[in-house]
C-alpha cells in the first residue's frame, strides 16, 4: 500500500465484494505479491441468501484457487438426490458424487478470512459513496485508489451500475424465493436433496437439508413468474410445509444472462456481477471462485506489463471457455425448462439413466457442457432437436 499526494491509499488492485468471487480474487492477487484492498459494505460474518450447495465442482475449484483443503466440519455431505416433477418423483439416485450443503454465513466468512490471511487489506464494513474509474470513495469521505478494480459485488453490483447504468437486464434476470425451515419443522438431514423441475416457470425448486436448518426455495425467470409467491406457497404445501409469505426472502438470480464484455479497461466484473451463474443447475459458487481467480490473474498480468488498461482484454481471453459453456447451457435450458418442451424432457429424463448420471457429473465437475449437449441431443427425440431451430452447440 502506498500514499499518493492527496494522502489517499494506493493499491495495485481494489476488489469490491468479499463473497466467493471477491475473496478468490483478493487471495490470488495478494499471494502473488500485489497490494490488495478487499472492500465490502458488510462486516463478516454476515448472512447471504443462497441455497448453499457446495458441489464437488466447487470443492475442486476451492482447492485450486485458495491452495487449501476444505474443512467439511460445518457442512452436511449427502450422496443421494431425488428429482421430482408435478409432485411426482422422477428418480431417486443413491451413491451419487458427494454434494456438500453449507450455510453461506460460514462459507463466506471462511473465504474472506483466507483472503485476509493471504495479505489482502481489510476494508469490510465500509459503504461506498461513489466510484470513479478505479478509485473508490467511501461514505466516511475516505478515498482509496487502485490500478485495477475488480467488481465482485453481486447481482446488484454498484460496479456494473457505474459502468453500464444498470446492474442487470430486468427482461432476462431470474428471481428466487427461499425460506429457512424452523428446527421444529425441519426436514431430517437423513432425507436426500430434492430438485423439482417445473416448480417455477423456466426454473425449479429445491430442498436442501443442512445442520440445524433446511433451505427450501424456488427460482426461475422473473418475467415468466408473475406470482412467484403463490408458486412457492404451493411448493411448500406439497412438502407438508406451511409458511407465511411475508417470511419469504427474495433475491435476483443471474440465470445465464452473462455479460459478454465483463468490464471496461482496468475495471473487471466477476461472479454474479458478471452474470456468471449456471442457467440449468443454478450453481454460482464454483463459477464465482473461478472467475475471481481469472480476474486476478488478468489484473496481475496487466500490472506487470505496466498496462493496467489491458486487464479486460486479458480477462476476456481467460473467460472464453466459461462463456462458451454458458452459451451451450442456455441452449440446453430451452429443452429442460421451456413449458412447451418440459414434458418431453421429463420423459427422457425418467427413461435415461445416462441423462441423470451426466447431470450429476456436471455438478461434480466430471463432465462439461459441450459433451453433455452432444449426449443429450443423441438421446432426446428428433422433434426436440428440430425445434432447436438449428442452434449450434
Amino acid at each position: 500500500m502506498r500514499m499518493d499526494q492527496t494522502n489517499s491509499p494506493e493499491f495495485d488492485i481494489i476488489v469490491i465484494g468479499a463473497g466467493p468471487a471477491g475473496s478468490a480474487a483478493a487471495s490470488r492477487a495478494a499471494r502473488h505479491g500485489a497490494t490488495v484492498a478487499l472492500v465490502d459494505k458488510a462486516s463478516f460474518p454476515r448472512t447471504k441468501l443462497c441455497g448453499g450447495l457446495f458441489t464437488e465442482r466447487s470443492h475442486q475449484t476451492y482447492c485450486k484457487v485458495f491452495d487449501r483443503q476444505f474443512d467439511f466440519s460445518h457442512a452436511v455431505t449427502r450422496r443421494e438426490i431425488e428429482f421430482w416433477h408435478d409432485n411426482k418423483c422422477l428418480s431417486s439416485l443413491p451413491d451419487v458424487p458427494p454434494m456438500h450443503l453449507t450455510m453461506r454465513i460460514d462459507l463466506d466468512k471462511r473465504l474472506f478470512t483466507h483472503a485476509i490471511e493471504d495479505g489482502a487489506h481489510d476494508f469490510s464494513g465500509k459503504s461506498i459513496a461513489s466510484l470513479d474509474g478505479t478509485d473508490v470513495t467511501f461514505r466516511d469521505g475516505c478515498t482509496i485508489r487502485g490500478r485495477v478494480l475488480i467488481g465482485a459485488d453481486g447481482v446488484n453490483s454498484i460496479t456494473a451500475r457505474a459502468l453500464f447504468g444498470a446492474p442487470f437486464d430486468k427482461s432476462t434476470i431470474g428471481f428466487g424465493l427461499e425460506v429457512e425451515v424452523a428446527p421444529d419443522e425441519q426436514i431430517p438431514t437423513e432425507q436426500p436433496l430434492r430438485v423439482d423441475f417445473g416448480a417455477a416457470n423456466w426454473g425449479y425448486g429445491w430442498s436442501f437439508p443442512k445442520q440445524g436448518s433446511t433451505t427450501v426455495g424456488v427460482g426461475g425467470l422473473l418475467n415468466s413468474n408473475p406470482d412467484m409467491k403463490g408458486q412457492f406457497s404451493t411448493y411448500l404445501k406439497a412438502q407438508g410445509l406451511d409458511h407465511d409469505p411475508r417470511r419469504f426472502k427474495g433475491h435476483y438470480l443471474p440465470f445465464g444472462d452473462f455479460r459478454v464484455v465483463p468490464g471496461r479497461g482496468a475495471v473487471l466484473l466477476a461472479g454474479d456481477a458478471a452474470g456468471l451463474v449456471d442457467p440449468i443447475t443454478g450453481e454460482g459458487i464454483a463459477l464465482a471462485m473461478e472467475s475471481g481467480h481469472l480476474a486476478a490473474r488478468a489484473a496481475l498480468d496487466a500490472i506487470n506489463a505496466s498496462a493496467p488498461e489491458t486487464a479486460l482484454d486479458r480477462y476476456q481471453v481467460a473467460l472464453k471457455d466459461m462463456h462458451r459453456s454458458l452459451r451451450i447451457a442456455r441452449g440446453i435450458r430451452r429443452i429442460v425448462f421451456a413449458p412447451g418442451w418440459q414434458q418431453t424432457f421429463v420423459g427422457a429424463f425418467r427413461r435415461s439413466g445416462t441423462l441423470r448420471t451426466q447431470y450429476l457429473q456436471l455438478l461434480a465437475g466430471q463432465v462439461e457442457y459441450p459433451e453433455l449437449a452432444r449426449n443429450m441431443l443423441r438421446r432426446l427425440p428428433r422433434l426436440v432437436v428440430n425445434r432447436l431451430g438449428g442452434h449450434r452447440f
